[in-house]
């Protein structure tokens, strides 16, 4: 299987949870037509079901972690799990974090497998993205474009 997938994770109605889901926007039409760009609401099942038919997945998604609001987090999840306690604003039992371990326990963990995560500080019901998240989001399009270009590696953590 030669399947790459750039996956966009949020909830478009709560403010900067839908950081994925704009970033997967920004990025259609930039990528070669090798790459399918989708988008979820992060649900782990359905998700794990979409890691299991992938060679290399690229995921987005919001986070919390008590940095500054618009912060790019990289994590390659093919060699460490991602910080659970980050990804714990899934209005789902079950989120990013452990659709990931489930792929991981199964065998089905694409490699690579890396999330881009974007620090939210706004996720009430009806919020739009907060200044500092929108952006973020053509700096993450543009790291993404560079890595499945192979040309640029990125750090972990903004500078």
């Amino acid at each position: 299987m030669d399947r790459t997938l750039v996956i966009g994770i949020g909830n478009p109605e709560r403010g900067d949870d839908a950081a994925g889901l704009a970033v997967a926007a920004w990025l259609a039409g930039r990528l070669p037509e090798s790459v399918a760009i989708l988008t979820h609401d992060g649900e782990a099942t359905s998700l794990l079901t979409l890691l299991g038919q992938a060679s290399a997945v690229y995921l987005v998604d919001a986070c919390v972690s008590g940095v500054p609001a618009g912060t790019i987090r990289r994590f390659d999840v093919t060699a460490a799990p991602l910080p659970r306690e980050s990804f714990a604003v899934s209005t789902h039992g079950l989120g990013l974090a452990d659709a990931i371990e489930l792929a991981r326990a199964l065998d089905q963990l694409p490699a690579p497998s890396v999330v881009y995560a974007i620090e939210g500080r706004t996720f009430e019901p009806g919020a739009s993205l907060s200044p500092a998240v929108g952006e973020a989001i053509a700096r993450v399009g543009d790291r993404l474009r560079a890595e499945l270009d192979g040309h640029v590696k990125e750090p972990d953590t903004d500078a």
